[in-house]
């Protein structure tokens, strides 16, 4: 049975190893602009999956996946080793690195709720001008008045 504590401790590690190393050892510059985000772990400790990020080196410049993950194809075996040496566990986990989509979807609900909140507002802005069809209580009483507390 896997410990699933040591587990996730064991993923913020390499996540943390990877992003150091990344930051201060490679000197690729394809991977200049990569943020390391999370780390996954198999439950048997064998295998990792480290997500990342790419920003563009300005705001108007695009990131540049595929060159990102060339760089750390090339620098996999390397981070592996320095996973290996920065955790002393007995078997170092294989390295797949992904992009991470969270901050896409992140974007993309934003712009949906953006949206929304516009079409709330148009809908807000033609009922306060409305007016309701027919008489404002409806429904007919015996005696001619309308009831009250009801």
């Amino acid at each position: 049975m896997v410990d699933h504590p040591r587990a996730r401790k064991l993923a913020k590690r390499i996540a943390e190893i990877v992003a150091t190393a990344i930051e201060h050892e490679i000197k690729d510059p394809r991977l200049r602009y990569v943020t390391v985000t999370d780390a996954k772990l198999t439950g048997d400790l064998r295998d990792a999956t480290v997500y990342y990020t790419v920003r563009g080196p300005d705001l108007a410049t695009a990131p540049d996946y595929a060159a990102a993950a060339a760089g750390l194809a090339k620098a996999k075996g390397m981070l592996r080793s320095k996973v290996g040496a920065g955790t002393g566990v007995r078997y170092t986990p294989t390295l797949t690195f992904e992009p991470d989509t969270v901050p896409d979807s992140a974007r993309q609900l934003e712009e949906l709720l953006e949206r929304t909140r516009a079409a709330d507002d148009e809908v807000a802005r033609v009922a306060a001008d409305a007016t309701p069809a027919g008489d404002l209580d409806p429904y007919r009483h015996d005696d001619g008045e309308p009831e009250a507390g009801r």
